[in-house]
């Protein structure tokens, strides 16, 4: 064989589609990716949510979820945004979005991305101003939702914990007492 025949084994009808990339809800997203793959690309649209939205945007207009996300038009995508910002207006479920009942306004609302990140901290620094229990659990680093602490969640050069009886006897002041009774 020809060296220059060797380096062009690619398969012949088979051309290389370069994946475009999609930005939506200030995340990049691999256009390859289905809607509801994609969706769940954002921060705070889980399985579930992505699959109510989904079926919302097929509903409302008629395209498939299983549509590749980087063949949609502009205007298509503009109205799948519009769902990720107010999926209560598409008929999603409130059971289903992230904040039932927001602190401040009272409202139910879905955030996602970067404003995800800055409620939830504030939500913390909240609990830790007005000392909740999870704020103060926060406050120590310590687990917030009732999970066991004893062996997991430990900080540091912890090796282990032995047992009273696991114990040498040589070991502490009580030993060095004994020795001079014995004495």
């Amino acid at each position: 064989m020809d060296p220059k025949e060797q380096k062009s084994k690619e398969p012949k009808g088979k051309e290389k589609v370069e994946a475009s990339i999609i930005r939506m809800a200030g995340r990049d997203i691999n256009g390859r990716y289905n809607v509801v793959r994609g969706l769940m690309q954002i921060k705070g649209i889980g399985h579930n949510m992505a699959n109510a939205m989904a079926k919302s945007y097929k509903d409302k207009y008629g395209i498939e979820p299983t549509v590749e996300i980087g063949t949609l038009s502009d205007q298509q995508l503009a109205q799948l945004e519009g769902i990720i910002k107010d999926p209560l207006a598409y008929n999603i479920p409130s059971f289903i979005i992230n904040r039932n009942k927001d602190w401040e306004t009272g409202n139910n609302m879905h955030v996602v991305g970067t404003d995800l990140i800055v409620k939830t901290r504030y939500d913390i620094d909240r609990g830790i101003k007005l000392q909740t229990w999870i704020g103060a659990r926060h406050q120590y680093g310590q687990k917030a939702r009732g999970q066991r602490t004893r062996s997991t969640g430990r900080t540091g050069a912890t090796i282990g914990v032995m047992k009273k009886s696991a114990m040498p006897a040589s070991t502490g002041a009580g030993a060095a007492k004994k020795e001079e009774e014995k004495k």
